[in-house]
């Protein structure tokens, strides 16, 4: 930021030059004007041609080649061009040549203070920031560190929050995202485009359930976009995991005719796939594996059975081992499903940017949450595994055990 400013200083430099060159000139100026002055005959030279006008007339007057009348109508003639000639001669006293000196550093104070003005108001010193976290934040933690920070200091730029929130939502801070989502549409208002992002955040949230409050925003969603594919999208879910594949395929195909996005086409396509493929099974089978993936099964030990009701939430979180990138998948069921076997592959992605297809291995995390929430609070129940290669799917799968509590 600081080169930023001296590069502005730099160009200022011309426009100052500008103003200043007028005041060192000043005296030149002034002595030239005064020795123009002093050396000008114009009077001189007009008088004496009056004299010798009015000589000639008073000599064709005493020839009689004119009357009196026509005399003194030449005279008040030659007086009145004597006069205008002989005004447009009359000078002012000089000014000093350092009168207004203290206008030039006023005025260019003012230029360099009204530039400055205006590009804090205008300009994208704020994006800039911006950028620069970015360019030199070496890890997720960093990055979202430094944007909260600019969050603080710019919480009128839209580009910030729009920034916050998918970093927020790929690291499973859903609460957070929820926020920085609501500040991008307080700024940039109520669009269709924020409001399914918001819908389909919740609906992750809330373990793909169509709360109400979901529920509305849809509403709200496609009577401002009656085509906006990412309500489709979820709905196709919502359809899904209900069984009602028909259904499912409906939403995802009208999803689809409204995406930009390639490669989230092609997610919903092979989606559209299983879901024909469920059709024409009964619905008794299990959905193909989208690339190398980790076949895992989870259990519970034995001394922690009974602490919690069936119903409680288990996510089963998969990282890569240096844990800078958002979670490469994620899946959840209830305890009452342990002990279970699952499949995780890039069909479990929070987002295009991080899946498991990108890592050679990774970290299994299964923690059981007593409120429901995304981050670790205390009494949840937990077990991890390290290392674990990612590859075929097919063989024996990964134990991971819950087997501690979070104090």
């Amino acid at each position: 930021m600081i080169v930023l400013w001296l590069a502005f200083g730099l160009l200022l430099l011309p426009a100052l030059w500008l103003l200043v060159v007028p005041l060192r000139r000043a005296r030149l100026v002034h002595d030239a004007q005064a020795s123009f002055e002093a050396n000008d005959r114009a009077a001189e030279q007009n008088v004496a041609i009056y004299r010798r006008r009015l000589a000639s007339l008073e000599a064709a007057l005493e020839r009689g080649d004119v009357d009196r009348v026509q005399f003194d109508e030449d005279r008040l003639e030659l007086d009145r061009s004597l006069l205008e000639d002989t005004e447009s001669l009359n000078r002012g006293p000089l000014h000093s040549p350092t009168a207004g000196r203290f206008a030039v550093p006023v005025v260019a104070l003012a230029v360099v203070l009204s530039a400055m003005l205006w590009y804090l108001h205008e300009g994208a010193e704020g994006d800039l920031r911006l950028f620069a976290a970015f360019q030199e934040s070496d890890s997720l933690p960093t990055l979202l560190e430094r944007l909260e920070q600019e969050a603080q200091r710019q919480p009128d730029n839209a580009n910030v929050w729009a920034s916050l929130y998918p970093l927020y939502r790929d690291s499973v801070r859903g609460e957070a995202a929820v926020g920085a989502l609501d500040r991008l549409i307080e700024l940039e208002g109520r669009s269709p485009s924020l409001l399914a992002q918001k819908a389909q955040l919740m609906f992750f949230m809330a373990d793909r359930t169509l709360t109400d409050e979901v529920q509305a925003l849809i509403d709200e969603t496609l009577e401002r976009d009656s085509r906006e594919p990412t309500i489709f999208g979820m709905l196709g879910v919502h359809a899904f995991d209900r069984g009602d594949y028909e259904q499912a395929i409906d939403h995802w195909r009208r999803a689809i005719a409204g995406m930009s996005d390639s490669d989230s086409a092609r997610a919903l396509r092979e989606g559209i796939q299983v879901a024909q493929q469920r059709l024409g099974g009964g619905g008794e089978q299990e959905a193909i594996a989208q690339g190398p993936g980790v076949r895992v099964r989870v259990s519970l030990d034995e001394s922690l059975e009974g602490l919690l009701d069936d119903d409680t939430r288990v996510f089963i979180v998969a990282r890569d081992m240096e844990g800078e990138l958002p979670p490469l998948a994620v899946a959840r069921v209830t305890l009452g499903d342990l002990p279970t076997t699952l499949v995780l592959d890039d069909r479990h992605a929070m987002s295009d940017a991080a899946s498991l297809s990108q890592a050679s291995e990774v970290r299994l995390l299964v923690r059981v949450t007593r409120s429901g929430g995304v981050a670790p609070e205390a009494g949840d129940m937990y077990g991890d595994r390290e290392g674990v290669p990612v590859g075929d799917v097919e063989g024996e799968p990964v134990e991971v055990v819950i087997d501690r509590v979070i104090e």
